[in-house]
């Protein structure tokens, strides 16, 4: 309570002393704690009495304050080179609040009944309009907005970034909350449960080697020109039918390994499998089984997808029947059969079988009636929609823009230029390094910030682009639109234009400086040896789920869009995605997959003929669509490309969405008009005070010297 009082002193050192007093207690007071456990469990004991106690209250205003702090700001603009001491304070702050919404997001089982009590409390508080009325989120999205018009470049984004992503986390919820949502949703809207739960099926799912490329295969006969005739020198593709047997890609698998010592970047078939950590493919010779005998049998048997169809499929698989057969078409009636044969009626019966509603096609529905018959039918409520009280505060409240600019500043690929955002202001320190070890150690830093800033964007767009989704799709719609405008498919696709298996295997992080591990343990000495070892992971995890945001991202804008697929083939995304299918891990193999199938089409025979493993890899793991042409390029969809037009209609039912559900004056088209002579003349009207002065002259220069053509106003009445 003393710490509370002094917060609200008027001397801005005392009360960066006491922010740091509180900052110290939110981590865990771990100079008198002997062992990582202890601080972590301190700082969980702690941050839950700080919540108590009102601290977050009182961080908001000082964090409010010093958002607005011109002072800072205008010197900040004047410096040529900003550093972590500009911004000190906003760090300290913005440190408790991640501390304090972290830990109190995160469940465990010893937890007491009052703090899970105080979790709820919490996420409520963090979901209701706590400043100027609006919700947490929205004050540090304006943040964001700030340093990225440079009207305020000292702010720590990295911290703003992350703050933000656990905010809308803690308040919107994760993925399995998301899924929970979707359930009770279609339960809502009378639909079908969803076939299966996709977190659990994408789990269980295996990585497969990657196909090889054309530089392989050329060393391969080269090889085997040489005499080296142990293996196949051609390698014969693997029927679907062997799938629950053998692992589809084992050839490849083999051939990769035996050059694995000559060329350091042909796969990762050298290093640990993320999901199969007791599978270790030594080099050389002698091979080791890619599998253990006894893993057959866990293997998914048959497809790991339920197959799905639209109802247009129906529609267009019956109207190209019905024109086959009888000569003429029922328009969208899917029931009647007549005149069809018998094998027709049970393609459509199984067509049905696999029918899919999604909830987004019954929103544009329901939308496509109100639209029709505005004044009769009464809107549906969905501010019950957690994504709801976001958007309803402001519609345009989420910038994508400077979102972009911010991925794009952090991209490993991108080139520093001067006229971009500095990214790094909360990295740098004021003097800089003199020494070659102090010079490695500002590098890790400085790759590592930029790793995580990467993360926490990617993670908070797919965040916000699924609630958005689920809450309404016209909704996900406007934003998916700002950031196709925005350019965010071509920046994607060049942050996947690296090296990416440098990428994911990347040693950006010093293992001995790591919270709380640095603070409980003697330092050992950093020598420029142990900084270039880095840790003993195979893997950075934080830039593999960085990866596998930005393919869902990427999917998530392209998908059922034949304008976007397009900008795919037209930007080579193939031969870059492709490369990404080098990383063995499932889930990240998937998201390329689906988007190397919804272009295939458009990629030429060639292209398919040369890259059959890739398509193999596509039946086995993606979804199938019953009636989908996509491996052959003889869809309807394949016509010629109008961006514009198929943008523009979209637009034009996003902004009929925007003005019937968020528009003030919505009713001014609409509004009842009152037809009754004695009762608008009854009506009392404001005059202003000087009517009186002039009325004489308006009347006579408007009424009396003005002709009236009586006989052609009763022409245009008849």
């Amino acid at each position: 309570m003393r710490l509370l009082d002094a917060l609200e002193v008027t001397d801005r050192d005392k009360r960066l002393k006491v922010a740091r007093a509180i900052l110290y207690l939110a981590q865990g007071v771990f100079d008198e704690c002997d062992t990582d456990t202890d601080v972590l469990h301190w700082s969980r004991h702690n941050v839950f009495l700080l919540y108590d106690m009102g601290v977050f209250t009182a961080l908001l205003e000082l964090l409010s304050m010093e958002m607005d702090n011109n002072q800072a700001c205008s010197s900040a603009v004047r410096k040529p080179a900003i550093s972590l001491a500009d911004s000190t304070e906003l760090r300290v702050l913005l440190s408790i609040m991640y501390l304090m919404v972290e830990t109190i997001r995160l469940q465990t089982e010893d937890d007491r009944p009052e703090w899970r009590t105080a979790r709820e409390a919490f996420k409520t508080e963090l979901g209701s309009p706590l400043y100027n009325g609006e919700p947490f989120s929205l004050l540090l999205f304006t943040m964001v907005t700030k340093f990225c018009s440079m009207n305020a470049p000292h702010f720590p984004m990295k911290k703003v970034l992350l703050l933000l992503w656990k905010t809308i986390l803690f308040t919107m919820g994760g993925f399995e909350e998301l899924q929970e949502m979707k359930v009770r949703g279609r339960e809502r809207l009378s639909l079908p449960p969803l076939p299966e739960d996709s977190i659990k099926v994408i789990r269980s799912m295996r990585a497969a080697s990657p196909p090889a490329s054309a530089m392989e295969l050329i060393e391969q006969q080269q090889q085997a020109k040489r005499g080296r005739r142990s293996r196949r020198p051609l390698v014969k593709q693997d029927s679907l039918d062997t799938y629950n047997e053998r692992d589809p890609f084992k050839n490849d698998d083999a051939r990769d390994e035996e050059e694995d010592g000559e060329e350091a970047d042909s796969g990762i078939e050298g290093e640990v499998d993320p999901l199969d950590r007791d599978v270790i493919i030594q080099p050389p010779p002698p091979p080791p089984p890619l599998r253990p005998p006894t893993e057959s049998a866990s293997l998914p048997k048959g497809l790991p997808w339920a197959p799905k169809v639209r109802e247009k499929d129906i529609e267009h698989f019956l109207e190209t029947s019905r024109n086959k057969f009888i000569g003429f078409t029922l328009g969208n009636d899917t029931e009647t059969l007549v005149g069809l044969p018998r094998p027709i009626h049970e393609s459509v019966k199984t067509l049905k079988q696999h029918k899919y509603v999604s909830i987004a096609e019954m929103q544009i529905k329901r939308e496509e009636e109100l639209q029709q018959l505005l004044l009769s039918i009464c809107c549906l409520d969905l501010s019950c929609f957690r994504a709801e009280r976001l958007k309803a505060k402001n519609p345009h409240c989420i910038d994508q823009i400077a979102l972009l600019k911010l991925l794009l500043a952090a991209a490993p690929t991108s080139k520093a230029k001067t006229d971009s955002i500095n990214i790094l202001a909360d990295v740098l320190p004021e003097e800089m390094p003199i020494t070659v070890l102090q010079s490695m150690k500002l590098g890790i830093d400085v790759n590592r910030h930029k790793e995580i800033i990467v993360k926490a964007i990617s993670a908070l767009l797919l965040l916000l682009l699924k609630h958005l989704k689920l809450n309404h799709i016209y909704q996900f719609e406007i934003v998916s639109q700002h950031l196709v405008f925005a350019n965010c498919i071509p920046l994607i696709l060049k942050f996947f234009n690296q090296n990416i298996m440098s990428y994911i295997s990347a040693k950006n992080s010093i293992c001995v400086l790591d919270f709380p591990h640095c603070v409980v343990h003697e330092m050992p000495e950093l020598t420029a040896e142990s900084l270039e070892a880095g840790d003993s992971n195979q893997f950075c995890w934080r830039n593999l789920f960085s990866c596998i945001n930005l393919l869902r991202i990427l999917n998530k804008l392209t998908k059922w869009k034949h304008s976007r697929t397009m900008m795919l083939v037209v930007f080579k995304s193939a031969p870059i995605l492709k490369r990404a299918l080098k990383v063995k891990q499932a889930m990240m193999q998937l998201y390329v997959l689906k988007l190397l199938k919804i272009q295939t089409k458009y990629l030429g025979r060639q292209w398919r003929k040369s890259n059959m493993k890739t398509m193999s890899a596509i039946y086995q793991k993606v979804r199938h669509r019953l009636n989908d042409d996509w491996a052959y390029g003889n869809d309807i969809d394949a016509r010629p490309w109008d961006f514009q037009a198929e943008e523009c209609a979209l637009r034009e039912s996003i902004e009929k969405f925007n003005s019937r559900r968020y528009d003030k004056n919505q009713n001014g088209e609409f509004a009842p008009v009152d037809n009754c002579l004695q009762s608008v003349l009854g009506q009392r009207v404001e005059l202003p005070e000087d009517f009186h002065y002039s009325y004489e002259m308006w009347l006579e220069r408007e009424v009396f010297s003005q002709p009236i053509q009586w006989e052609g106003l009763l022409q245009q009445a008849q």
